[in-house]
């Protein structure tokens, strides 16, 4: 039962609370219960946009964050959310320009926000060069904000070993490591970089301050063993071994579990490429998402005895199609409602201020103007943007 005396900024933190633990789940439970009492509180939009995209539920995250910008088109964390989403939909300009509007609205001091969307496009970048000049360039932000920071320095040190800098990469995570020995990560990573480069004992010396749970990929353990009995003339059965034997063993199962998302990812970005789709198209397709093919009347019997097209033919008013197929039939009214009625998020909306969320995002997003004004200006604008077909 909703907890009425909270206010909109405790939801906030409650689900802020549970999201650090790692608790998505119950961050989720936490904000829907927020925006029942509180539909317009950007804050609580923008969480669930957060908790959805930790949860990998990329088509709902995004359209989260797109309705956090139209209550609040210059929030920079919603805008850095999108930018983030959209990469995960291979979609790069689109990235850019929402991290590009966050620096123009005055973001740059922000050093947890310029290392966001830099790690967002770090992960991303595929073999996009360009995408990682972009990563380098928010992390340097973030370090001339705050030159102490071992974490900004060290990120600047993997983009310039990316971006193919070698000599330069190991001079900034050696200066990463003064400030701040403990950073393990940075360690690994040097390590790793030295011994691509032949020098063992170097790469010794950084990968054996290091402990198992440090490591998250199993070839630096590799080397460190291999290492290990080659310098120290460690033998394989020395009890010295097993801790690092058993961390591979644990990688190795999470491996498993990553080859075969890996594989549904691949498929996934696969059906979105396939054919001629675009930005447009796949719009179109996340309108519809998670809804099956349905009628849009009220009577069920015809929705459960009647073909779409059958229906549209026997009076019903309007036949719309979206990109992927889905078929929606009726008044233009209950068209647009249909459409609505594919995010439980927008249940609170009105219409009117459904068709204008929806036209704000696709102007944010793709940069065409769909008009609001009536339910038939937005399905014709609709079509006419390509998002969608009308059959009759």
């Amino acid at each position: 039962m909703p907890s009425q005396f909270l206010s909109s900024e405790e939801y906030d933190e409650r689900a802020h609370q549970l999201y650090n633990e790692g608790q998505y789940d119950e961050a989720l439970d936490v904000l829907r219960e927020g925006l029942g009492l509180y539909p317009t509180a950007v804050e609580l939009h923008v969480g669930l946009g957060y908790a959805r995209l930790a949860r990998e539920e990329y088509a709902w995250a995004r359209r989260t964050f797109e309705e956090s910008l139209v209550l609040d088109p210059e929030h920079e964390d919603a805008l850095a959310g999108l930018g983030e989403t959209l990469l995960k939909f291979r979609q790069r300009d689109a990235a850019l320009r929402c991290f590009r509007q966050i620096l123009e609205l005055g973001y740059q001091d922000d050093t947890e926000l310029m290392l966001q969307v830099g790690r967002a496009l770090f992960r991303e970048h595929g073999d996009s060069m360009p995408l990682m000049a972009e990563a380098k360039e928010f992390f340097d932000i973030a370090l001339a904000q705050q030159s102490d920071s071992a974490e900004a320095t060290s990120y600047v040190g993997y983009a310039e070993h990316r971006l193919g800098d070698e000599d330069a990469a190991i001079a900034t995570l050696r200066r990463a490591l003064q400030l701040d020995a403990e950073y393990s990560e940075a360690r690994i990573y040097l390590g790793n970089l030295l011994y691509d480069r032949g020098d063992a004992e170097a790469a010794l010396y950084h990968l054996d301050r290091t402990v198992p749970g440090d490591h998250w990929e199993e070839f630096g353990i590799f080397r460190l063993l291999e290492l290990k009995k080659s310098i120290h003339r460690i033998a394989d059965d020395d009890p010295e071994m097993k801790s690092w034997e058993d961390r591979i063993a644990e990688l190795g199962e999470m491996d498993d579990i990553d080859e075969l998302l890996d594989g549904v990812t691949a498929d996934f970005h696969e059906a979105l490429e396939g054919g001629a789709r675009n930005q447009l198209e796949l719009f179109g397709a996340l309108l519809t998402d998670f809804v099956e093919k349905k009628t849009v009347p009220d009577s069920d019997e015809a929705a459960d005895s009647t073909p779409v097209a059958d229906q549209a033919a026997k009076g019903a008013v309007h036949l719309v199609r979206t990109q992927d197929g889905r078929e929606f039939v009726g008044t233009w009214e209950a068209i647009v409602r249909g459409m609505q009625d594919a995010a439980p998020q927008n249940a609170v909306l009105s219409l009117e201020e459904f068709m204008r969320t929806e036209a704000v995002r696709v102007s944010t997003v793709f940069g065409v103007t769909v008009p609001a004004t009536d339910a038939e200006s937005f399905v014709r604008g609709s079509a006419s943007a390509g998002l969608l077909r009308i059959v009759q």
